[in-house]
């Protein structure tokens, strides 16, 4: 086992989780070796070409990686973990909410601007299980229109991926959603929120509220509280100093300040914690994918290593 690889431990619990070949596709190659080289290129960055041998032909790696991206086998994977730790109550519902920008490499640039090829449902990947005599229509990945339909654009650090996301009380990510670099933190707010989602090991629907959140003052507006109190969620967001200076102004008619618990903002770094866990992985501290949903996959390997090393 090299360094950064999957543990047995590690690797029995996903296991379990992983597509069943379809048998229309011929022989895959074997799952724990091209999840390695994943995880290789995930925390180094290095090119995929570059891949060492042990992990066989780098084209197959990326491939995978590339196939499972687009048809959206890595989040599975990542709330099948999560429900484990939601299962024996090791899930800290005290969520925060932010972002960060991630400077976009060169190497970044230049994909095709018209949609990515659509999934063939017959030979798409392993993952696939269509019933032989229904019409299944091909799906297409998100992506394609230019840099910002890949989620990428320009801010104040130049050309640049924003990486949306909420995490739990023990600095692991919930949910994560990639933009432009330009985005604005509050529009993400809502699509955050509703990515939440972790499945019941025993029957039952999927817990997506949290017990309370906490954010900062770039979400601190209207609609974010507004959509905050329509769910019944306790939340700590501090008022912003030209929203008070609004609301005193008015006297009366500006309304009661809004609730503020000092003690559980004081807890909103683990938000950042879970940044700064995520970005120790090169390929996702530095974005080199052209395709959005090829980086989104990425950082969420990223935090599918992080959930399994908790």
């Amino acid at each position: 086992m090299g360094r950064g690889d999957l543990t047995d431990a590690e690797w029995e619990r996903l296991r379990p989780f992983l597509p069943v070949s379809n048998r229309r596709c011929g022989r895959w190659r074997d799952y724990r070796q091209v999840i390695d080289g994943i995880l290789h290129r995930v925390r180094t960055g290095v090119h995929w070409r570059d891949l060492p041998e042990r992990f066989g032909p780098w084209k197959t790696v990326y491939e995978r990686h590339r196939l499972w991206s687009a048809d959206g086998t890595w989040e599975p994977l990542l709330q099948r973990v999560q429900a484990e730790a939601d299962a024996a109550g090791d899930i800290d519902w005290g969520v925060s909410v932010d972002s960060t920008i991630v400077r976009a490499h060169q190497h970044a640039a230049g994909a095709r601007t018209q949609p990515p090829p659509a999934l063939d449902p017959k030979g798409a990947g392993p993952g696939e299980h269509q019933d032989e005599n229904a019409v299944a229509e091909p799906r297409r990945p998100p992506g394609g229109g230019g840099e910002g339909g890949e989620g990428l654009g320009r801010s104040r650090g130049g050309f640049t991926t924003k990486l949306h996301l909420s995490a739990d009380g023990r600095c692991r990510p919930l949910s994560l959603v990639v933009t432009p670099g330009q985005r604005a933190d509050c529009t993400q707010f809502e699509p955050v929120l509703e990515k939440i989602r972790v499945p019941r090991t025993a029957p039952g629907r999927p817990r997506k509220k949290p017990d309370s959140l906490a954010a900062d003052k770039a979400y601190s507006n209207g609609p974010c509280r507004g959509h905050l109190r329509r769910r019944g969620i306790r939340h700590t967001i501090p008022e912003k100093t030209d929203s008070r200076a609004v609301r005193l102004r008015k006297g009366s008619r500006g309304g009661r300040p809004p609730g503020f618990d000092e003690e559980r903002y004081k807890k909103r770094n683990t938000v950042e914690r879970a940044i700064n866990k995520l970005k120790h992985a090169r390929a996702v501290a530095t974005r080199y994918d052209k395709r959005g949903y090829v980086y989104l996959g990425t950082v969420t390997v990223a935090a599918l290593v992080i959930w399994l090393r908790t």
